[in-house]
């Protein structure tokens, strides 16, 4: 987790900040998503992992692949505009649609009020970024004139009959938003198929 850590220390004010972290949590986050996952009780990691219809080891290699298609993409000293395009749509889609689903509304559910994990949980699922999910999904988005970020349009809450509204996000949130996404899902899915294979 120690390079997760590193990569994340950027975002570490964001995290004591906007989700109220402890600042040595905020400081080591993957270490302490890492810690608050392997806190599960074992019979709630049994259920996890029998539950999940694609298994944690798929999750984590597409996450896997995932990093290898960004580090393509970054290699490339002026990619096209197609490549950036095709990258926005699949980050956007692996950060919050397939971690959404497949991660983090499992774990809120599960994870000990309070702990760092929690936090980032209920962050990642809650609206601005629960309505950026839902505008991903459903093809609710686009750039804004000047691309320095993504407007979308969702509902505020889970009715129908609630009206569509109109939000936007600058590059640099979603940018902490997407590398919180990701450190989340991997220190989560690597400490799950660890407690798998120790049991």
């Amino acid at each position: 987790m120690e390079l997760l850590d590193q990569q994340m220390t950027q975002w570490a004010s964001r995290l004591r900040d906007d989700l109220r972290i402890d600042p040595a949590d905020a400081n080591q986050i993957a270490t302490s998503v890492a810690r608050d996952v392997n806190n599960l009780p074992n019979e709630i990691v049994r259920e996890i992992h029998a539950n999940a219809c694609v298994p944690l080891n798929a999750r984590l290699d597409e996450l896997r692949g995932f990093q290898d298609f960004m580090d393509t993409i970054h290699s490339v000293a002026a990619p096209r505009p197609s490549f950036v395009r095709a990258q926005v749509v699949y980050q956007n889609y692996v950060s919050f649609v397939y971690l959404g689903d497949g991660c983090f509304n499992i774990l809120r559910k599960n994870l000990a009020a309070g702990c760092a994990a929690k936090k980032c949980m209920k962050f990642l699922t809650d609206n601005p970024i629960r309505a950026f999910r839902n505008a991903i999904a459903h093809a609710n988005w686009s750039y804004l004139d000047d691309f320095s970020g993504l407007e979308y349009w969702a509902r505020k809450g889970t009715s129908s009959d609630e009206p569509m509204v109109r939000f936007q996000v600058t590059q640099i949130e979603l940018n902490f938003w997407q590398s919180l996404a990701r450190c989340v899902g991997y220190s989560s899915f690597l400490t799950l198929l660890e407690r798998r294979t120790s049991e």
